[in-house]
């Protein structure tokens, strides 16, 4: 073997290991290929299947120049140093020589049979991007080590090949094409094959009021073995799983108008820790002190017997309950409400300024001490107002010194303490947890902004089982199992709206909506072989393609691509071959 052969295997091979002992994700090899370290998953969009960390080859991207000019002011001469920028290309390709070049160089330092190219240990997969420049069209090259126990004994091989979008179903890659295609690679004496599929189970519940963008998603993800033809339904004996991701804040959702008064709580918490609020827009069109003041008068009107009032607030909280029940199944709101909840409710509506809050407390706080209201309170209400209207029940009130940032915190829990009550109403009401498992999130021993970041938590939850019981009418032993999942993530985890739930279900429960749609993603896979000597030989389809380093031409009609109402989805293809290679 010619010995430059050999020392360019070597030294990319020992650069290869010095970023992977070093955890390096962006390093440059010989000034023109660029070499990551990246999760394989991120970035072969679930092509080759698992989430190990791999290498990545890719085409440098071009320096930025530097130019030199020199501008004098008065008699002094300023040198400046102005950088082009380069526009940001995107991952670039290499071309499939030197991809070719790079795998074979990886083969050899792991081929025990020489010696004369060595690395120690072994090295994460390596994968190339390629310019599509030989007959089948490669867009990946990518090669992984084999082992027989602790040893290696050969190298895997992959090719992917993709083609642009067409919606013609004919031009598609067979089952007996692909199963040729194996056969003829790998010569085994019996082939398994496994379909997979995608749905976005959104669309199915598209109404034409509500044709908007959304952050939330719920993608049904359903898994098969023996595939009959290519983009066939799968059947009932799939595994599926739902990937749910909701961001709350969605007109959709059975919980706006929760989201709403969150959305308040978030920005008076917000302004306490950083000293800067940015207040809603006021949802009532009376001043909160107006409202406040209105509210104590229907109290003092209550404890006097005036005739038909107790009928009126009765009829106003149907109206509500009514309201709420037709907007959506799913009602949070409670018709318990005590006096702190009331006032809550009045106060997130009206005020704008701490001002506002300070002059309404005051206003309760002396009709409290007068003795002009005593309110009922929940006996196990926690805030600081509710503890002095219990006192005022034995004529025994706290001083109450209404000053600094005190009306802030006093209303903020307030609010932390009806949310609380309205989030456990529901969760443990509808026997979907218990409070025992609920005793993280309502743990009112830790500080207000602790308190806060966890009732936002159980906010997010209640809106992914918004997602599953009102759109999907998921039924409770599936919604029970969700919700200890769920609650046992955000345990240890920090909020996160992007992170994906998942949720193991029988496809039945799932098959009124996905039968009708057609998958944006679908692919099947011929294997042969077990264990580490098993291969593959694989199709895939997708609405969005594969590969972001290579651009491609939409096969499909202008007119028909445009307006999205073509009865047929149109698909990227990409064809995933394998080849094993033993060393011994």
């Amino acid at each position: 073997m010619g010995s430059k052969i050999v020392s360019d295997a070597n030294a990319f091979v020992k650069f290869l290991k010095l970023c992977q002992d070093e955890s390096k994700d962006n390093c440059t090899y010989m000034d023109y290929i660029s070499v990551l370290l990246v999760d394989k998953d991120d970035l072969l969009h679930n092509i080759i299947s698992g989430n190990q960390p791999v290498f990545v080859c890719e085409k440098a991207q071009p320096k930025c120049e530097a130019e030199s000019t020199e501008t004098s002011a008065d008699t002094s001469v300023v040198e400046e140093t102005l950088y082009k920028v380069e526009q940001d290309l995107g991952p670039q390709p290499l071309s499939v020589m030197k991809a070719r070049q790079l795998l074979s160089w990886y083969t050899m330092a792991h081929n025990p049979n020489m010696p004369q190219v060595k690395v120690s240990g072994t090295l994460h997969p390596l994968w190339v991007r390629c310019d599509k420049s030989d007959p089948c069209a490669s867009a990946w090259l990518g090669v992984e080590t084999v082992y027989s126990g602790n040893k290696t004994s050969g190298v895997k091989l992959y090719t992917v090949c993709c083609k642009g979008s067409t919606g013609d179903e004919t031009s598609f890659t067979t089952l007996d094409e692909l199963k040729q295609e194996h056969q003829n690679r790998h010569h085994p004496s019996t082939m398994a094959t496994k379909g997979y599929a995608q749905f976005n189970m959104f669309c199915s519940l598209k109404e034409e009021s509500m044709m908007f963008e959304s952050q939330s998603s719920v993608i049904a993800s359903l898994t098969w073995n023996n595939v009959d033809k290519v983009l066939e339904c799968p059947p009932l004996s799939s595994k599926a799983t739902l990937n749910i991701k909701v961001s709350v804040g969605d007109i959709r959702s059975p919980l706006y108008q929760t989201h709403k008064e969150m959305e308040f709580l978030l920005a008076l918490a917000e302004g306490l820790r950083t000293g800067e609020t940015e207040w809603l827009e006021p949802m009532e069109t009376q001043s909160a002190v107006d409202l406040t003041r209105a509210l104590i008068e229907e109290l003092e009107n209550l404890a006097h017997g005036v005739p038909g009032h107790t009928a009126k607030l009765s009829e106003k909280q149907k109206a509500k309950t009514d309201a709420a029940a037709v907007f959506s199944s799913m009602v949070i709101e409670r018709g318990d409400l005590d006096f702190t909840e009331q006032l809550w409710e009045k106060m997130r509506r009206s005020v704008t300024s701490y001002q506002d809050i300070t002059e309404c407390l005051k206003v309760v706080v002396k009709a409290v001490k007068l003795g002009k209201i005593k309110p009922w309170i929940h006996k196990d209400s926690n805030s600081t107002l509710s503890k002095l209207i219990l006192q005022s029940y034995q004529q025994q009130i706290d001083t109450m010194p209404l000053t600094g940032l005190t009306p802030a915190n006093m209303l903020l829990e307030l609010g932390l303490d009806k949310i609380r009550k309205d989030f456990i109403n529901y969760l443990v009401g509808k026997e979907l947890t218990t409070l025992n498992y609920l005793s993280y999130y309502l743990d009112t021993d830790v500080d207000l902004q602790e308190q806060v970041i966890r009732v936002r938590k159980l906010h997010h939850l209640l809106e992914i089982l918004g997602t599953c019981s009102t759109f999907l009418s998921l039924p409770h032993d599936r919604l029970f199992l969700f919700t200890q999942s769920c609650l046992q993530y955000y345990k240890t985890s920090n909020y996160d709206e992007d992170h994906v739930f998942q949720l193991q279900i029988k496809p039945a429960l799932i098959s009124y909506f996905y039968e009708k749609e057609q998958p944006f993603s679908w692919g099947m896979e011929v294997s042969s072989g077990q264990g580490s000597k098993e291969v593959k030989t694989a199709l895939y389809l997708s609405d969005k393609p594969l590969v972001d380093h290579i651009s491609f031409d939409l096969d499909v009609p202008l007119d028909e691509s445009v307006n999205g109402e073509c009865e047929k989805m149109s698909y990227y293809r990409a064809m995933v071959s394998c080849s094993l290679i033993s060393f011994t």
